[in-house]
């Protein structure tokens, strides 16, 4: 069965775990707004310019920017297996458009499932996140700790950790405030076609939420 869906959450809901774990699970492509425009960051494009001012001070990218990024690469021939989309849509005009790209290619989307986290537990786990500049790797100082303290563990890299600006408290806050203007919307707009389920994760493990959307995919299939 090919499966397309969307993931919706707060920032630091666990999305991109959550993705990852699901994409493996199924044979899926993780689709990461939020990796696409860091790898534009990290190799200085001009995208990744006008990106990092958007994402230094909490604001979203604007919509048709991202949604030009995202529909190139929902034609790729990897994505004709499924897909999940991870961080878009992120506000009812970019729902919009993901319609319209799939009213043009002939494909729906199967389910939009929203991970629920209570604000403050959001913040309590983004402002302990750490990232290793030099592979990408990020830990929390929390619940997944680098075993080198301040510097990363992966083997053959040893860069320092950092906290990135969009991860201290007041840019959280600001991501969250915008989160409920901007986003958040996009939750009832799916309720609207059917299409939406909510797995309260405030509190549970990743195993745990991982657990319950596999309950709701597998409902999918034997439909």
């Amino acid at each position: 069965m090919t499966l397309r869906i969307v993931l919706l959450g707060a920032p630091g809901a666990g999305k991109g775990t959550q993705a990852q774990r699901l994409a493996a699970a199924h044979g899926l492509v993780h689709i990461s707004t939020g990796d696409m425009f860091r790898a534009h960051l990290k190799q200085g494009t001009e995208l990744g310019q006008r990106v990092q001012n958007y994402l230094n001070s909490g604001r979203l990218v604007p919509d048709d920017l991202t949604c030009a990024i995202v529909t190139d690469r929902l034609v790729q021939p990897d994505c004709a297996q499924g897909y999940i989309l991870d961080g878009f849509p992120r506000s009812a005009p970019q729902a919009e458009a993901l319609d319209a790209f799939f009213a043009d290619n002939g494909q729906k989307l199967d389910v939009a499932v929203d991970i629920a986290v209570a604000d403050e537990d959001i913040v309590d786990r983004l402002s302990a996140r750490r990232s290793c500049p030099a592979c990408g790797a990020i830990y929390n100082l929390k619940y997944g700790p680098s075993k080198r303290g301040g510097l990363c563990d992966r083997e053959n890299c040893s860069g320092e950790l950092i906290l990135r600006d969009d991860d201290r408290e007041e840019t959280i806050r600001k991501r969250l405030q915008v989160y409920h203007q901007t986003t958040a919307p996009v939750i009832g707009y799916y309720g609207n076609q059917g299409i939406l389920k909510t797995v309260d994760a405030t509190g549970l493990t990743p195993d745990d939420v991982f657990a319950r959307i596999e309950e709701i995919l597998c409902g999918l299939k034997g439909a």
